[in-house]
């Protein structure tokens, strides 16, 4: 990611577990469109592109929450202005703990990774994580995902045609040590998937929902509501009918950014005419 000058209000976009910044495309398009800023965060071991970094595997093998965490800090404190965060699976609880740290003016979290503080483990989440966490020698390495996994733990929602098409162009190796993070979070009193939701100062947050996801189903992103109650800091939730875990990459994902795109400029973090909110 590269600060490029910019002079409007950035978007970043944050990728979750076994996507790329690539991933991102259509939404970085779209947000440039509507007079934002925006770019993709990479992740530690990222190649430029999803398919170098199908080649590259191991260089992504290893990174736990912290690391990731950190080098995204660094990649947003390159900009003047604090970015909006737009952020998908576990990017979805990166960016709350990025903007946990005071580090973003907002945040936007698309069926987020659950952090510390969410009990529930849905069968579906366990069915979905179990190709990592099935193997706890996994801990340390990047982890791919079959093309039936991806089905049931992404594009359950679509066509078995769209289905097999985002697999061929988005799917890739991811590291498996943030999953072990968020299972054991709960007995961890120092986890690294535990968010500062307390904060009273932070810039204003959205949780987002896909009714349909196995990964992240909608009992979990209600718990992460629950999980801010003792903040007045804005943290708002919405759910999409008939919608799983590829919501940001399949044939709907429009949906979802004209949405987000609503709610940023109903939070006055509009950058249409030059001039910015908050």
């Amino acid at each position: 990611m590269s600060p490029e000058n910019l002079t409007n209000m950035t978007v970043v976009f944050v990728h979750g577990l076994w996507l790329h910044g690539e991933s991102w495309g259509k939404w970085i398009a779209f947000f440039r469109e509507n007079g934002y800023a925006a770019v993709a965060a990479s992740w530690p071991g990222d190649s430029e592109t999803t398919e170098a970094t199908r080649q590259n595997s191991a260089a992504v093998a290893g990174y736990g929450v912290t690391e990731i965490s950190d080098h995204i800090a660094r990649q947003l404190k390159t900009f003047e202005k604090k970015p909006i965060l737009i952020g998908h699976s576990f990017g979805g609880l990166l960016v709350q703990n990025l903007l946990g740290r005071n580090l973003a003016a907002a945040a936007i979290a698309i069926d987020p990774a659950p952090i510390k503080g969410v009990p529930e483990l849905p069968l579906s989440a366990l069915k979905s994580s179990f190709p990592v966490l099935g193997n706890p020698f996994n801990f340390k390495r990047a982890v791919s995902l079959t093309e039936q996994q991806f089905r049931f733990g992404f594009t359950n929602a679509v066509s078995e045609h769209e289905a097999k098409e985002l697999y061929a162009t988005y799917a890739m190796p991811a590291p498996g040590r943030p999953l072990f993070q968020a299972a054991t979070a709960t007995f961890n009193p120092k986890s690294a998937t535990k968010v500062n939701t307390a904060n009273v100062t932070r810039g204003p947050m959205l949780l987002i929902s896909g009714a349909e996801d196995n990964t992240v189903p909608p009992v979990l992103v209600r718990s992460t509501l629950k999980a801010y109650r003792a903040s007045t800091a804005i943290t708002e939730f919405k759910e999409f009918a008939g919608r799983g875990h590829s919501l940001t990459i399949d044939h709907g994902w429009k949906e979802l950014a004209e949405y987000c795109l609503a709610w940023l400029k109903d939070k006055q973090l509009w950058s249409g005419d030059g001039e910015f909110g908050h």
